[in-house]
């Protein structure tokens, strides 16, 4: 128990996740340090970050640098960077990090922490998000749905109680924390959501809500989970079995939400769908298992990315 302890986190990559769990994080009272891109951090230093929550909106106050090094000191630092960033990120924090640190990882895709991993000393907690956000301006979040984690010790790498103190941090300032014994699975589990949503949203610029009512979308929807569950599988990575109905259920959750990946081209910027549907299709490749559903996605996304 943490005894309503206060404690120094960092964010690094401070966009739409991590300016949502670093920001509740400091209403709860710790001291936190957002990470990020000048356009943001500029309006994070003059008037905090403005969080446009579900019941509230407020200016929060934090701190904020452009600089990597500013994780020095932290007790906590939150991993939020693009994955096509991962290495270079890693590599920038791993000088300042303190020795007892903690690192979790909150990006997408199924392979970043051990990628993390192999670059900091500190521990790294892989962390499965569900939560709808957007950047919606300079130093401005909105918050469309959910705001939860699933964490766990991939690797074996983790100390003991470690896992139970961050999730103690974390629902002491009102984020719900799961601890799975199986975050390789949960890993996996939000690729497959990530797979039949990111693309799809991004193609036709929709929210979810308006994405999985045009025909033919849930049976294509169908298809990228199939594709990708067989992929987990091939993998030796254990599974749920109603993950087609999870997976359909997200579009009820945040039917407003358009994906990362729509946000991204939306804006003119790199997406990640080299480590979503693209990373089934180099999985599925070497595994030899056929991707079609996956293949389309990401082909499309790719087009339309060097348009």
């Amino acid at each position: 128990m943490t005894n309503g302890e206060k404690i120094r986190v960092a964010v690094l990559g401070a966009g739409a996740v991590g300016c949502y769990f670093g920001g509740m994080l400091a209403r709860a009272g710790n001291e936190v340090t957002l990470i990020g891109r000048p356009v943001h951090v500029d309006a994070f230093k003059a008037k905090g970050l403005r969080f446009e929550g579900l019941k509230f909106d407020e200016h929060v106050p934090v701190r904020a640098s452009t600089d990597a090094g500013a994780v020095r000191g932290s007790r906590l630092t939150l991993f939020c960077v693009k994955s096509t960033d991962t290495e270079d990120a890693a590599a920038q924090m791993a000088p300042f990090l303190d020795a007892g640190a903690l690192v979790v990882n909150l990006q997408n895709g199924v392979d970043n922490t051990e990628r993390i991993q192999a670059r900091v000393a500190q521990p790294v907690i892989p962390a499965v998000v569900y939560v709808a956000t957007e950047m919606a301006g300079p130093g401005h979040l909105k918050h469309h749905g959910r705001g939860d984690l699933v964490i766990g010790d991939l690797g074996g790498r983790v100390p003991a109680g470690a896992l139970a103190l961050v999730k103690q941090w974390f629902e002491d300032a009102g984020v719900p924390v799961a601890v799975s014994d199986n975050v390789a699975g949960e890993l996996w589990a939000k690729l497959v959501v990530n797979c039949a949503y990111n693309a799809l949203s991004a193609i036709t610029q929709l929210p979810y809500g308006r994405m999985i009512a045009g025909a033919g979308v849930r049976e294509l929807m169908r298809d990228v989970v199939e594709e990708t569950l067989a992929i987990a599988k091939a993998s030796g990575v254990t599974m749920a079995t109603d993950m087609l109905a999870r997976t359909y259920k997200i579009a009820d959750a945040m039917p407003t939400q358009f994906s990362s990946t729509a946000q991204d081209l939306a804006r003119g910027k790199p997406t990640e769908i080299d480590h979503l549907n693209g990373y089934v299709v180099r999985r599925g490749e070497a595994l030899g298992v056929p991707t079609p559903a996956n293949r389309a996605l990401y082909a499309l996304v790719r087009l339309i990315e060097a348009k």
